[in-house]
């Protein structure tokens, strides 16, 4: 069963969100409101992920991100999804660090129910990357220079490589034969100098690290 740290500061969404979880199958083992609390359930029950809000007190900014990369750093073991009504390109940037494995990223209003939401926690205990269709969009907004090269169906693709997507599942999105994406994704490496890699979940790490524009500057 997968094992989940929620931190939520409205006690009213936290029992939302936690009901959810258990209606799919999760264990929910520890429900807390505030940054400290997070660290603290984290060490206590080792989880396998911790779904956290980015805005938390004291100051409601960034406190629970500034929680979810110490996580990340000192229990590495545990997925991180950061599940906010707030799209932000640094937030998702210094959340990934140099490494997107375990770590996800959904916006609260986009999260149609338990099941999507379920689906997600898992993906991330397993250590898969799970990223809001937004989230993808306003990263690529920032590299358009860097995709320049790209056609705008190998930007099609690499969107959805960014979320996830198998070769298969692209097809179907776009309607193309899968052969028609292996050439698309073989075409999009090869113009951005990235190596192709056996692993699928590596096209999402390399992807990733592409659309990284420079490195986070501080805190807003």
């Amino acid at each position: 069963m997968t094992r989940v740290v929620l931190a939520e500061d409205a006690p009213l969404i936290r029992d939302a969100i936690a009901g959810l979880l258990r209606e799919g199958g999760c264990e929910v083992v520890a429900q807390v409101g505030e940054p400290a609390g997070l660290r603290a359930a984290i060490a206590d029950t080792r989880p396998s992920v911790a779904v956290v809000d980015i805005r938390m007190p004291p100051t409601h900014t960034v406190e629970g991100l500034e929680a979810a990369v110490d996580i990340r750093r000192e229990h590495p073991e545990v997925g991180v999804l950061m599940l906010s009504q707030y799209l932000e390109s640094h937030y998702a940037l210094t959340l990934f660090g140099a490494d997107a494995r375990g770590v996800g990223y959904l916006l609260k209003e986009r999260v149609s129910g338990a099941g999507e939401l379920v689906e997600a926690v898992r993906a991330v205990a397993g250590g898969g990357c799970v990223l809001d269709p937004g989230v993808v969009a306003l990263l690529m907004a920032g590299r358009r220079s860097g995709l320049a090269a790209l056609s705008e169906r190998e930007r099609e693709v690499l969107a959805l490589m960014a979320e996830g997507l198998s070769n298969a599942a692209i097809a179907r999105r776009l309607y193309l034969t899968g052969k028609t994406v292996e050439s698309h994704v073989r075409s999009i490496f090869a113009r951005l100098g990235l190596p192709e890699e056996p692993d699928g979940h590596r096209r999402v790490l390399a992807v990733l690290a592409h659309l990284r524009e420079r490195p986070f500057q501080g805190w807003p």
